[in-house]
């Protein structure tokens, strides 16, 4: 915004146009209680990543998230299938607060940057949330910015985000082994 205010593309950029595309106008769009919420979630994410549910056999503790994780692989060992399932949950529960859980879940040392599970992750948590409109950051802002009613949205919008989140997984699950062998 520093850079809007200053720079100009136009020659003819009056004192009134600058004002409407000002960082102060950009800033006075913004909704507080949007922003609160997200930061309650993480807040909120990270103390559970932090409450001690178990301790391994050396003494070491095992956060909340940790051992849900464990208990998923024991229960689903095809961890694709575990990311399906948090692509569909995402559409409940904010794909914001899913994916900051998942990355507490799974160690960065077992599944490193840019591993088919963080990719699959980041399409799964973004694609699932768009679902429900609740299920995204921008569904939510949405929500409140343009008035969109959730049974509509339900009813229009989810029937083809759902196919779109499927057909987007399968394509994923065949794409990513002929690319990376």
């Amino acid at each position: 915004w520093l850079v809007s205010e200053y720079i100009h593309p136009e020659e003819d950029f009056t004192a009134e146009r600058r004002a409407a595309y000002s960082a102060h106008k950009a800033l006075s769009r913004i909704e507080m209680s949007s922003i609160l919420f997200f930061l309650g979630i993480l807040a909120a994410v990270a103390a559970l990543e932090s409450v001690v549910a178990a301790y391994h056999a050396d003494g070491q503790p095992i956060g909340l998230l940790m051992l849900l994780a464990e208990e998923l692989n024991h229960a689903i060992p095809n961890v694709d299938i575990v990311v399906l399932i948090i692509g569909v949950l995402s559409a409940i529960i904010d794909n914001v607060p899913m994916v900051a859980a998942i990355m507490g879940m799974y160690p960065m040392d077992q599944f490193p940057v840019d591993s088919k599970l963080w990719q699959f992750v980041a399409y799964s948590a973004g694609t699932g949330g768009s679902m429900l409109i609740i299920g995204s950051a921008a569904g939510v802002a949405a929500m409140g910015m343009e008035r969109i009613d959730f049974i509509w949205y339900l009813r229009k919008i989810s029937w083809l985000a759902l196919l779109g989140f499927l057909a987007g997984a399968l394509t994923f699950l065949v794409w990513y082994p002929l690319v990376h062998g």
